[in-house]
């Protein structure tokens, strides 16, 4: 008795919708719709919507956040380059790795300048500022709910630093020193940040990385705050940033998989990670080799760049980058076994 009701009401189900399904000569089939979308008289409605929206912005309570940013971006910037000319740093010459320390790692991870050769030596020669805050770049607009750009008015737009333009969209005052990138200040800051190479001791070392270390904390902080209430985009397939309710229609987009799709970008929601990269590196321990070895890759612990160069400076570390520092397999660390 229940299978029969149960076929019935598929029978009256199936009718129902059958109905408002109509079957063209080609016998695909479309649901039709009674009611047909005026888009002339919705999109005024869109754009009001969107304006009256945008009359919210900048929230004032979120202010005083953006200026800190601001404020710890700096101090981060002039604190990663005096520790710079205190402390070696070595980068590869064909890939983006890094290391903190005299000699570079053995660990095979290079994969060339065009990604011809795998699991190859690194190369290493002299890091410089970009290599340890990587540079995030993005357009700067005039107006936070402007027009979308196009890929024709690419060249019109002021490239400047993302986290910058999250600023500037929270109402924070802007210099002329934020606008800039993180290689200009570099080259702008090279004089001011130390008089000698013998200029600083231990303690003033010690010092500089704990004022670095706290300013790299607040300034990932703060841009987790903000992304909160303010929009930012990341493209899924590369690195590009757009800091606003919309994505650009810029066709700038490099990776030859999707070349099919002209360039265009496939927006999705931006992260701290996205705006401020970490830079993650290997982190040489005490008890570590002084170069570390490609065979013992899975023992040694990770760290972000900025955090390695003020822990050998001597700050104190976070308990959250403890858990990264440490050995990262099942047994000991093999410094016995390389020592002897």
């Amino acid at each position: 008795m229940a299978l029969i009701r149960q076929s019935n009401w598929y029978k009256i189900l199936n009718g129902a919708l059958l109905a408002n399904i109509e079957i063209d000569k080609l016998g695909t089939r479309w649901y039709a719709s009674h009611k047909k979308v005026d888009w002339d008289k919705l999109r005024p409605m869109i754009k009001q919507r969107i304006e009256k929206r945008a009359r919210g912005y900048p929230i004032r309570s979120m202010i005083p956040v953006a200026e800190e940013i601001l404020q710890a971006r700096s101090i981060v910037i002039h604190g990663v380059s005096a520790l710079l000319k205190m402390l070696p740093v070595v980068a590869c010459k064909f890939c983006p790795e890094v290391h903190v320390g005299e000699a570079g790692h053995l660990i095979r991870t290079c994969f060339g300048h065009r990604r011809c050769n795998k699991n190859q030596v690194h190369k290493w020669i002299s890091a410089s500022l970009n290599d340890i805050l990587v540079p995030v770049e993005t357009f700067h607009l005039d107006d936070m709910v402007q027009d979308v750009i196009k890929h024709q008015q690419r060249f019109d737009f002021e490239r400047v630093p993302a986290v910058v333009e999250l600023c500037s969209q929270a109402g924070a005052s802007l210099h002329n020193l934020d606008l800039q990138s993180s290689n200009c200040m570099a080259d702008s800051i090279e004089g001011l940040a130390l008089s000698g190479p013998d200029s600083l001791s231990t303690n003033d070392l010690r010092t500089i990385g704990n004022r670095t270390l706290r300013a790299w904390e607040a300034l990932r902080q703060g841009v987790e705050k903000l992304l909160l209430v303010y929009p930012a985009k990341v493209c899924k397939y590369c690195s590009e940033v757009h800091v606003g309710p919309s994505g650009h229609k810029a066709r700038l987009c490099g990776v030859f998989k999707y070349q099919n799709f002209r360039g265009n970008h496939f927006w999705e929601k931006a992260g701290v990670d996205d705006l401020v990269p970490p830079k993650i590196v290997w982190y040489r321990r005490p008890q570590d080799p002084p170069a570390l070895l490609h065979e013992d890759r899975n023992y040694y612990g990770h760290a972000p760049a900025v955090v390695d160069l003020c822990t050998k400076a001597g700050a104190e570390p976070p308990l959250k980058y403890m858990c990264m520092m440490k050995v990262q397999g099942l047994r000991g660390p093999p410094s016995e076994k390389v020592s002897g």
